[in-house]
């Protein structure tokens, strides 16, 4: 399990989280673990429900939904902001604990809600824009993560092409994509998918 990570919101986790998984040559459950900021759906184009939670009592199988563009591409989206945060965290453990590679979609920030799927996940890719506030933000999410035993294995820079020697310094981490400012739909953008591409192919063994 790989999360996607970040200390504030509107940084392009979710657009990382799916351009990520589309990108892998390989079968991958892309879920929303934030309730807050449940993009994840509306992203991909598919149903609210059944959402991450539904996994607290059911098989994987009978919960993910197919992405309608990606065959290798399955979806959990993200719960209702009135879940048990224990059923989510239940739910995330089954997720952990199943034969599918999985990328989740963490909340932003450095509470509880975040903390969750790091307890869970195997490493975490830090995604953050290149103001100074987002990036003081995810220094505090890498150093989470580290706690929590998912150590950030890279930082996805957005809204960018650049890639500062400065912010390997800050985070302790590699920058491994660096992903174009780009119109909507983002993940139609021939630049954009071609630094998920390019992510894919360098982390894709490491990571899933």
């Amino acid at each position: 399990m790989l999360a996607i990570a970040g200390g504030k919101g509107g940084v392009g986790k979710t657009t990382t989280a799916l351009g990520l998984s589309a990108a892998l040559d390989a079968p991958v459950v892309a879920a929303d673990a934030d309730p807050d900021m449940p993009d994840l759906h509306a992203l991909a184009g598919v149903d609210r429900e059944p959402t991450l939670a539904a996994l607290d009592g059911h098989d994987i199988e009978t919960v993910v939904q197919p992405h309608p563009d990606e065959s290798d591409v399955t979806l959990l989206p993200a719960p209702p902001i009135d879940t048990d945060a224990d059923a989510v965290a239940r739910s995330l453990t089954r997720l952990a604990a199943s034969d599918r590679r999985a990328v989740v979609d963490c909340p932003a920030g450095a509470g509880p809600d975040a903390a969750a799927p790091l307890r869970t996940a195997d490493a975490t890719l830090l995604v953050t824009t290149l103001c100074a506030p987002a990036l003081r933000d995810a220094a505090k999410t890498a150093a989470m993560a580290r706690t929590l035993d998912a150590p950030p294995c890279g930082v996805v820079l957005t809204r960018t092409r650049s890639a500062p020697d400065a912010v390997v310094e800050l985070l302790g981490c590699p920058v491994v994509a660096s992903v174009p400012t780009a119109d909507a739909p983002i993940l139609d953008d021939d630049g954009v998918r071609a630094a998920y591409r390019r992510l894919a192919a360098d982390l894709g063994e490491d990571i899933l």
